[in-house]
């Protein structure tokens, strides 16, 4: 891998994968709408000399081959509000699929676990049974389909998947994100999903290296990979290793079924988010074993660290936006 684009850059995966590639040294385009966010990642990362930022529009595949500039390897990082996935989820795809086959490229697209449906393993392999019932698990099953289909021979594809994620650059996309990010900048919060169960969540800038590792190796095309976190945290877990990080203990309230079909009424993405309130109650667990024998050690930052830093970070994001500029 000597040269990459990453659509969806400023998202909370695009970021920590422009981060991740530009700390290997790696020629990175970073490909996003807003020409403000892709200044203020490129900033953020001391203007690295290799890297450079394009804007455009992902639904158009002539914007993507234009910015891609020789690139070998393309991050699928890019995605769709909850409540216009089933309408524009695969259109999104076949955009980049048609852009990465017209540059007879290798593209690594992030996703989750939707398409499994409900747990049938205690730890899932990328074996586990696709039989999704929600209607976003029957989209993402479909949208896999499609970025597998023969009219894409020239690209080679593969799906890289991770559990619900955190970390710096995580945001209102995450369940977890926007918790962490209330908590640090003082205000009440909200944990969707009972608080007391203890689920799956992978620390982002793990996540990236390990994506990064992946794409660089040819062999891995052409298949499902999973990206596993550090185990098991309870909400309650959550809430005080991020509350002792950021000194502040303003309310948290978990949303089930009933706080997020309410406030759905005037937030239309938050009622969209209760079909898939099963996975907070019977949590699937992905396993990293195929990871580990084909391609290494899993990194696995613990929730103790990780959370900490997250907030930290979120808090000097707060600060420098309060300081006036002259």
């Amino acid at each position: 891998m000597e040269k990459a684009i990453v659509v969806g850059a400023t998202g909370g995966t695009g970021a920590s994968v422009v981060e991740e590639l530009v700390k290997r040294g790696i020629q990175t385009v970073a490909f996003g709408r807003s020409r403000q966010k892709l200044e203020d990642l490129r900033a953020r990362l001391g203007y690295a000399e290799h890297l450079t930022i394009a804007v455009g529009d992902a639904f158009r595949p002539d914007d993507i081959v234009t910015a891609a500039g020789g690139a070998d390897v393309m991050f699928h990082c890019a995605n769709v509000p909850y409540n216009e996935m089933v309408t524009k989820l695969i259109p999104l795809g076949e955009s980049l699929m048609e852009a990465a086959d017209r540059l007879s490229i290798k593209i690594v697209v992030i996703d989750g676990i939707y398409p499994y449906g409900r747990r049938q393993m205690v730890r899932a392999t990328e074996e586990h049974p696709k039989q999704p019932h929600t209607k976003k698990g029957k989209t993402r099953l479909a949208y896999e389909k499609m970025l597998f289909d023969i009219r894409y021979n020239r690209a080679k594809v593969m799906i890289v998947r991770l559990p619900d994620y955190y970390g710096p650059t995580a945001n209102e996309a995450s369940y977890l994100g926007s918790t962490l990010a209330a908590i640090a900048a003082g205000k009440m919060a909200f944990f969707i999903g009972n608080m007391r169960v203890p689920r799956e969540f992978v620390y982002l800038p793990d996540a990236a290296f390990m994506i990064a590792e992946l794409a660089r190796r040819d062999d891995a095309y052409g298949q499902n990979w999973h990206i596993p976190g550090a185990g098991l945290i309870s909400g309650n877990e959550i809430v005080q290793i991020a509350q002792r990080a950021s000194g502040s203990a303003k309310s948290v309230i978990p949303l089930g079924r009933v706080g997020l079909s309410l406030l759905g009424m005037a937030v239309p993405v938050m009622k969209e988010i209760v079909e898939m309130l099963y996975l907070t109650e019977e949590p699937l667990v992905l396993s990293g074993d195929k990871y580990e024998r084909l391609i290494g050690p899993v990194r696995a930052t613990s929730f103790e660290d990780g959370i900490t830093v997250t907030v930290h970070e979120l808090q000097k994001k707060n600060e420098s936006l309060s300081i006036p500029s002259n």
